[in-house]
């Protein structure tokens, strides 16, 4: 059964649950482990989030931004970070043509790298702040502005930002307001003896593995609209208000909390708890939320906002 073919919202979430099993097996043809991480970097492209992932050099973030994407069937786009780049450079520029047929010229718009379905916007802290800024934008208005036109960005729009949390010469550390705009901070770790030992194997032998699509575009956009009408009991929404209120030295947060916090979770981060919630009960073939979703949500969604 196919998503457009779901006759209810309960045979959509079991579809999309045996589609998460399928995405899993592709994705583990090429990508080693991080079975949570893609699970949550799915759970936020439902959702219309975007995510940043933390991890040291050479444990697989880009390999698995750019699988989950080849797997989803999606336009995908990844941009190099460099202190050199500017916001031209990923959102577009007018240029002056002219038509060989009338000698006159005319503005057009070329447009940058921005204008894909999942953009990887790889090592982003070594762009300046007026770059991050750029793309940031983007991902709050799903739209660019070059001169004086703004140009939508057809949906699905999702980002992945990659950082290295170790190394800080040549880089430009995000401001909080804009850590803020990502749904998901990930933390990729190093795998078990048992996946580096199939890494090894995997990746120093023969041709690298082909995956399948699973989702399509039309798909994806199916399953975005369905997440926000999973149902949410008042109980489960006053559970994840409460879990943020907490971060929050000023609001009667525990005594650790106010020692070692100066500030805590906005209330986008109580809107992606439900939200990430939601994208996980869906996951998991159900149709409901309950505490347990946005207690495993509460890490990502609240990491890079504290």
């Amino acid at each position: 059964m196919s998503i457009a073919a779901a006759a209810s919202a309960e045979d959509l979430a079991q579809h999309l649950h045996a589609a998460r099993d399928t995405l899993l097996r592709e994705i583990g043809r090429v990508v080693y482990g991080q079975e949570e991480t893609i699970q949550l970097l799915i759970a936020s492209l439902l959702c219309r989030g975007h995510v940043l992932l933390q991890g040291m050099p050479g444990v697989g973030k880009t390999l698995m931004a750019a699988t989950l994407a080849r797997a989803l069937d999606l336009e995908f786009r990844r941009i190099q970070f460099t202190p050199d780049l500017m916001p031209a450079d990923i959102t577009g520029t007018d240029i002056i043509e002219e038509d060989p047929a009338t000698g006159q010229r005319r503005h057009s718009f070329v447009a940058g790298p921005l204008f894909g379905n999942f953009i990887l916007a790889d090592e982003i802290n070594r762009t300046t702040p007026k770059t991050q800024a750029a793309l940031l934008q983007a991902m709050q208005e799903r739209e660019v502005t070059v001169g004086r036109h703004t140009y939508p960005l057809a949906p699905p729009f999702f980002v992945v930002a990659t950082q290295n949390p170790i190394e800080n010469e040549g880089t430009y550390t995000l401001p909080e307001a804009q850590l803020d705009r990502f749904m998901f901070c990930l933390k990729v770790g190093y795998p078990t003896r048992e996946e580096e030992c199939a890494i090894v194997k995997g990746t120093t032998a023969g041709a690298a593995a082909e995956v399948a699509k699973v989702l399509s575009k039309e798909d994806i956009l199916t399953l975005q609209e369905t997440v926000r009408e999973v149902p949410v009991a008042d109980d489960v929404i006053d559970y994840a208000v409460r879990i943020v209120e907490a971060t929050r030295p000023a609001h009667g947060a525990h005594d650790l909390v106010a020692r070692f916090v100066s500030y805590g979770g906005s209330p986008r981060a109580s809107q992606n708890l439900i939200l990430g919630a939601k994208a996980r009960a869906l996951l998991l073939g159900r149709y409901h939320v309950d505490y347990a979703d946005v207690q495993a949500m509460a890490p990502p969604v609240l990491r890079h906002r504290l």
